[in-house]
């Protein structure tokens, strides 16, 4: 993102709110103070988001809502397609456990990827069907159980306590939907502090540990969004919202994403349906599912190189191909 606003001619500033709604509001107004022009914001979550929107209306600056949602018709929504997300993850691990049983660990409560779009995403690649014929059943809560802030190790505590209650009642877990790489890792640990085996799990962004994790035969699947790819998309769009182009007017410039991510509606903003009801202009880039299988691909991309990806792939019995040539 900083490379195309910057090679634009466009100044880049940044600010980490970490996790704290109150610090993302104060950072947005310094940004409004030092006379941004366009402010990009991974919105802390959806009720954060709608108050730096009101606030950036007020100095007439568009906000560009950056891989999460915010309920808002005025805002420029630019992620990734969140339920082919769930629906990658899912079809992944009903391929490698068709049946058994599966916990679900969502992400934080506050953003619709964790509560909408990745469930959403489940249920298309047949989650409830399976459910409904039992050839799944859910440990722990029916529903999921949801992770504050997509925390680490929120996660761990959470799934330490499943594994807790499914050793008390005599239940085996067979796998894990989890909802990205954060909580996945989360249940990564929980799964070796109580020294429970390999259970096949899923994640979504394509971060090292849990690439290293795919390479190690530790995480089954990894749904990468290529994050390069949205930064630059995010940098093109912010360019154009800077010389005055209107929202609905924003178009990718031809080449500038990689077209295995390029969104498949083409290079102009088309309307997103919200689960608030509400429509916003939308660019949704594609992901791509990453298994031992096809981990060539995050190497070609200079993603990772291959001694970073492998770092901890040192048992032949579980390691990628990759990992062995």
């Amino acid at each position: 993102m900083q490379k195309v606003v910057t090679d634009g001619g466009g100044l880049f500033l940044d600010f980490d709110a970490n996790l704290s709604n109150t610090q993302q509001l104060t950072d947005v107004q310094t940004l409004i103070n030092q006379g941004a022009d366009v402010i990009v914001l991974l919105a802390q979550d959806d009720k954060a988001g709608a108050e730096v929107v009101k606030l950036a209306a007020q100095s007439n600056i568009p906000v560009i809502a950056y891989d999460r949602l915010i309920e808002d018709p005025s805002v420029l929504y630019l992620s990734f397609n969140n339920t082919d997300v769930g629906k990658a993850e899912a079809e992944a691990m009903f391929k490698k456990v068709p049946k058994g049983n599966y916990v679900l660990i969502k992400g934080d409560p506050g953003d619709a990827n964790a509560k909408t779009f990745l469930p959403a995403g489940w249920d298309l690649a047949g989650l409830k069907d399976k459910v409904a014929s039992g050839d799944i059943k859910i440990i722990g809560p029916a529903e999921g159980t949801y992770t504050d802030g997509w925390d680490t190790t929120k996660a761990t505590n959470n799934m330490e306590a499943i594994i807790d209650a499914a050793n008390a009642a005599g239940q085996k877990i067979d796998a894990v939907l989890a909802e990205n790489d954060s909580t996945a890792l989360g249940v990564a640990n929980a799964l070796k502090n109580k020294s429970y085996g390999n259970v096949p799990i899923s994640g979504q962004d394509g971060d090292t540990a849990n690439l290293q994790n795919v390479a190690a035969g530790i995480q089954y699947v990894d749904v990468w969004k290529n994050s390069n790819e949205l930064g630059k998309a995010a940098g093109a769009a912010a360019l154009q919202l800077c010389a005055g182009k209107k929202i609905a007017d924003v178009e990718l410039p031809a080449g500038l994403v990689l077209e295995a991510n390029a969104p498949e509606a083409g290079n102009k903003v088309q309307d997103f349906k919200t689960p608030g009801g509400n429509t916003v202009k939308s660019l949704i880039l594609k992901v791509q599912p990453i298994t031992q299988e096809n981990l060539q691909l995050i190497v070609d991309s200079q993603w990772l190189t291959k001694d970073v990806l492998c770092k901890n792939a040192t048992d032949p019995a579980t390691a990628a191909p990759i990992c062995k040539s």
